[in-house]
């Protein structure tokens, strides 16, 4: 059993690198592993059970909406104006402030290819304009894209925070020195490429000064993707929750833009949907394939193993999803499996929970950054007019080192 539960993990795998629907391999995997188990009944058991999650998933879809309505009234494009226009100034910081600013966005709006389209658009156009080459330029936005790490809107920490039992700013806080080390490592190891390959500056592009100049930008629609995020930093010791958080940052925005209330409400429920559809269709998903490994054994057999060396732990903590992320794209995907499968048993090889969950969430999401069939990659890499692996090449040895900094840091 234990043998045909491994294959079938590894046949998932492999359709998932090749690119079939994630939700549609996760779900056949995890209800063919407990058909075989004897326990068909289990995946379906799962699948409803988790379809109304009151934990995970009215904390999601309340902020897609949020990110959806800041699509519509353009604050997301005012905070990224806003930042752009101030390290324009200082030509030498481009390449890892391009890095860092992706990254403090992903944390207002964690969405990896929402936030590397919404900052691609316009940084990576202000990097080729100041000479730095088309390929560093959109590795620079794509290297950032794992900010949400240490978002209190991430899927992954409202799922760990359920998992460890605590508080979602606890996970938060628990998350920070790995993921802000991270992407130190990361921004300042693509800076040294770049002088390296002498792609930091030369590079004569179409674009004639700054594209940001002519957008003018409203200091208080640029604040308002920050303002759930200022609440529950300063409040959730009083009982501020992402649901109340994001219904006053809507509220705010829609006194701040005044754009039609009808408008707003349509926009924010459709991305309500869409978090529904996407987000929350990997963790059902993903649900349904960990029951299936459990009732074939794989699990049990997978902790036996790891009980053996908190070493092995470590390493497949971090490795595990790192890989799976690079090679499928999905940072989500990797990470849930993991933390859904695995991490709930740390203790039993003397690794506290939340470290194990939280080492594994940002593993993925930085190999993710470094992915080339990610839908992130895809987009920084058309923004640059280069390929996706021009990008994959130039973030490797930086998310390899970030990584395996995390591991340290965290277990």
């Amino acid at each position: 059993m234990i043998w045909i539960g491994a294959l079938i993990v590894l046949l998932t795998i492999i359709a998932i690198v090749k690119r079939y629907e994630t939700r549609m391999v996760m779900l056949v995997s995890g209800f063919a592993l407990a058909a075989i188990a004897g326990k068909p009944f289990a995946a379906m058991d799962a699948l409803v059970k988790n379809m109304v999650n009151g934990v995970l998933f009215p904390n999601i879809l309340m902020i897609m909406g949020f990110a959806y309505v800041m699509k519509l009234t353009e604050c997301d494009s005012h905070l990224v104006h806003l930042l752009a226009d101030k390290l324009k100034k200082f030509r030498g910081l481009l390449i890892p402030g391009a890095v860092f600013i992706t990254y403090a966005i992903n944390v207002a709006l964690p969405s990896a290819a929402g936030v590397a389209a919404a900052v691609g658009t316009i940084m990576i156009p202000v990097l080729m304009g100041s000479g730095v080459h088309p390929a560093i330029a959109g590795s620079a936005v794509l290297a950032g894209t794992f900010g949400s790490t240490i978002s209190p809107g991430s899927p992954q920490n409202i799922f760990m925070m359920k998992v460890a039992n605590t508080n979602i700013m606890s996970t938060v806080y628990t998350a920070l020195p790995g993921s802000l080390t991270a992407v130190v490592i990361v921004a300042l190891t693509l800076t040294a490429i770049a002088y390296f390959r002498k792609e930091h500056k030369g590079y004569e592009s179409d674009i004639i000064g700054d594209p940001s100049h002519e957008f003018k930008v409203s200091i208080p629609k640029a604040l308002m993707p920050l303002v759930p995020l200022a609440l529950l930093v300063a409040f959730t010791r009083h009982g501020v929750t992402i649901p109340m958080a994001v219904l006053v940052g809507t509220v705010v925005t829609l006194l701040v833009t005044r754009v039609n209330p009808q408008s707003l409400t349509k926009q924010f429920f459709a991305g309500m949907g869409e978090a529904y559809a996407h987000i929350c269709g990997i963790i059902l998903a993903a649900a349904v394939f960990v029951v299936g490994m459990d009732t074939i054994g794989l699990i049990r057999a997978m902790i036996e193993t790891m009980k053996a060396s908190e070493h092995i732990a470590k390493v497949a903590a971090t490795y595990g999803p790192f890989i799976v992320a690079v090679l499928s794209g999905s940072g989500d995907a990797a990470a849930l499996a993991f933390n859904g499968a695995v991490t709930p048993h740390a203790q039993q090889f003397g690794v506290g929970v939340l470290d194990m969950g939280i080492t594994a969430a940002i593993t993925a999401g930085i190999g993710r950054a470094m992915s080339p069939v990610a839908g992130c990659t895809i987009i920084c890499a058309q923004l640059a007019g280069v390929s996706p692996l021009d990008l994959t090449k130039r973030n490797a040895l930086g998310t390899i080192l970030a990584a395996t900094a995390v591991m340290l840091i965290l277990l």
